[in-house]
């Protein structure tokens, strides 16, 4: 069983910023591809973004110029760097490792936007 373990979410104010990451086993990061995902009450889980072992992103077109997606495969660390912050962010982040058809899922985060 993979470990994926998301930290850094919270409350912010609307326009606020916070960066979420992720960390697990060495062998994942050196070769999974990587990604964030939320899900909102109500709603299905959605993609936010993702980044391969070269670094290659894509995102989200709701969060395309605010989120920045990177890793530290040194540090088995993935993070999620989130400015301008609006209410519809208000979800659940999780972090994903896939690779070969399987999928690694955290257990999430929770982030809340506040007006």
């Amino acid at each position: 069983q993979v470990q994926l373990v998301e930290s850094g979410g919270g409350l912010v104010q609307a326009g606020g910023s916070l960066r979420l990451s992720c960390t697990g086993p060495r062998s994942i990061f050196e070769i999974f591809t990587m990604g964030w995902y939320r899900q909102a009450p109500g709603k299905q889980r959605e993609l936010v973004a993702t980044i391969t072992t070269g670094g290659s992103t894509n995102y989200a077109d709701s969060v395309k110029g605010r989120f920045t997606i990177s890793r530290d495969n040194a540090k088995n660390t993935l993070y999620l760097q989130m400015y301008t912050l609006s209410l519809e962010d208000t979800a659940v982040y999780y972090c994903k490792a896939s690779k070969w058809g399987v999928d690694h899922w955290g257990q999430g985060t929770q982030v809340t936007v506040s007006s």
